[in-house]
């Protein structure tokens, strides 16, 4: 953790005024668990990027639309409103308003991709073996992600293969060893 904050610490804004980092990796692997600590010792303002995803099969819809709707109005120093998914109603919800902030990070898979990158001031990849990934995320989420799981996890491979988004993360994470 000391390092990821290091990492941040030493980055200028690529976003207007708003430091931008991105926490990628598949699911499970423990992003969210990393920005909530990085969001408590920096007091940063965290996003996690599911709530941007258009449903189950809609991951690489995610990463364009949220450069447009989301840091686009940021660079510019204005309040974002990208439009969230309603994983329950399985439709679109108005916009949630996003002020810039000092520091945002976005927790998520598919963060770091590359519509996203000229926005990021750092991109940190968290991965962990598909076990103990598989483990956490159903103990997260439960019977609602099971039938998901593999649909998800090709998505995951397919989005990262084509982005490119481990080789170019400034900080690679291991959680499944000491």
């Amino acid at each position: 953790m000391d390092a990821v904050v290091e990492l941040v610490r030493g980055r200028l804004p690529a976003c207007g005024s708003t430091t931008v980092v991105a926490i990628d990796g598949p699911s499970g692997s423990g992003k969210s668990s990393l920005a909530d600590e990085l969001a408590r010792r920096t007091d940063a303002v965290v996003l996690r990027t599911d709530t941007f995803v258009p449903g189950w099969r809609g991951l690489s819809r995610m990463p364009p639309a949220l450069a447009l709707d989301l840091l686009a109005p940021l660079a510019r120093d204005e309040v974002a409103r990208p439009r969230r998914w309603s994983w329950v109603r399985d439709t679109w919800l108005p916009g949630l308003p996003v002020e810039p902030a000092p520091l945002l990070v976005l927790d998520g898979c598919g963060s770091g991709s590359r519509p996203l990158r000229p926005f990021l001031s750092a991109l940190v990849w968290v991965e962990a073996d598909v076990e103990t990934r598989r483990t956490r995320a159903l103990a997260r989420d439960g019977e609602a992600y099971e039938p998901w799981w593999d649909v998800w996890a090709a998505q995951e491979r397919a989005l990262f293969a084509a982005e490119g988004t481990r080789s170019a993360a400034d900080l690679v994470l291991r959680t499944d060893r000491p």
